[in-house]
């Protein structure tokens, strides 16, 4: 039963994908906005609720190193596999406004992540911990950075005219309830194959930090990988890098802000090691993404690959 509901789960999350960028990309038109805005937000965010549901309910559970472990290793994956099998598909056109602002500014995230991670350390000896303060000021940040998008939305609308061909009557409630079906499955999917494939884990000698490490992280970002393959299929380069830079930065600034704010997250020594890590793989794709505007089919093997590195490095170090 349990490989059955499994398979279920990726047939909800493959479905979901396809509905949810197929309706968000006809929204992004009848908004007269850039699709890679709805990429960065609508998308972004819906996308990155199983990680928001999960580290909050570890929060308020007292599980604070699962809410930390599970955003920081979901925005590796991100990072790497997630873009990396995106753009072997189809390279990934990577616009001018990306490489100067949204990927910069996943930077200053992650490095505002490791600033407050280490602030309590550096106060307390041995206490290490994100406290409600810290939370607070990453959820002032997210607010920035909802300013900023709401700025360029606002500034960045196409003419009326362009878009009277898909404003017909009805297309506003059918795309809208496309959109919300696609992240209902998406969101139901991944909860589905989060919890098999955990249980399946488990049942094959796995220790519960490994598959937490593994198995979580990986499965809170299948609705990424799913969403952003399905954009690259489609042709939507822009809604594809768009929700994975959006991801990253909603699960810092607003995942661990919140989670934060609800409980202090104790930090384990090692995780600051996957925090530069991190910082590091945004830097590289920030560099990646300068190379003649676009992350290319070998770059992307590049950054599989240092998944599978990363991934057979956390195995043995725990």
């Amino acid at each position: 039963m349990t490989y059955i509901l499994l398979a279920i789960g990726f047939a909800l999350l493959i479905k979901g994908a396809d509905y949810f960028v197929e309706g968000s990309s006809k929204i992004a038109t009848m908004l007269r906005v850039p699709p890679l805005l709805v990429g960065l937000t609508i998308v972004a965010f819906g996308t990155s609720s199983p990680e928001a549901t999960v580290s909050i309910i570890a929060a308020m559970e007292g599980s604070s190193e699962v809410s930390l472990g599970n955003v920081i290793g979901s925005n590796i994956f991100n990072i790497t596999l997630v873009v990396g099998i995106t753009a072997m598909i189809n390279p990934l056109a990577v616009e001018t406004t990306t490489i100067r602002k949204e990927i910069p500014f996943t930077l200053l995230a992650s490095v505002a992540l490791a600033a407050v991670a280490s602030d309590i350390a550096l106060q307390m000896a041995n206490i290490n911990s994100i406290g409600r303060s810290e939370g607070i000021i990453l959820l002032l940040f997210f607010l920035i950075f909802l300013y900023y998008i709401i700025e360029v939305a606002l500034n960045n609308r196409e003419p009326a005219s362009d878009v009277a061909s898909v404003t017909g009557k009805g297309t506003w409630g059918k795309n809208l309830f496309i959109t919300l079906a696609g992240l209902a499955a998406i969101i139901f999917g991944g909860d589905l194959v989060v919890d098999n494939a955990t249980k399946i884990a488990l049942s094959l000698g796995m220790s519960e930090t490994l598959a937490g490490l593994t198995i979580v992280a990986v499965g809170t970002s299948l609705p990424e990988l799913i969403t952003s393959i399905t954009a690259a299929l489609k042709k939507k380069s822009e809604i594809a890098l768009g929700n994975i830079v959006g991801s990253n930065i909603f699960n810092i600034l607003f995942v661990l802000g919140i989670s934060a704010t609800i409980s202090p997250l104790a930090v384990n020594d090692k995780i600051f090691t996957d925090i530069a890590l991190m910082i590091i793989l945004t830097a590289v794709l920030l560099i990646f993404s300068r190379s003649k505007f676009k992350i290319s089919k070998v770059e992307g093997a590049i950054l599989a690959a240092v998944y599978i590195a990363y991934l057979v490095y956390i195995i043995f170090r725990n």
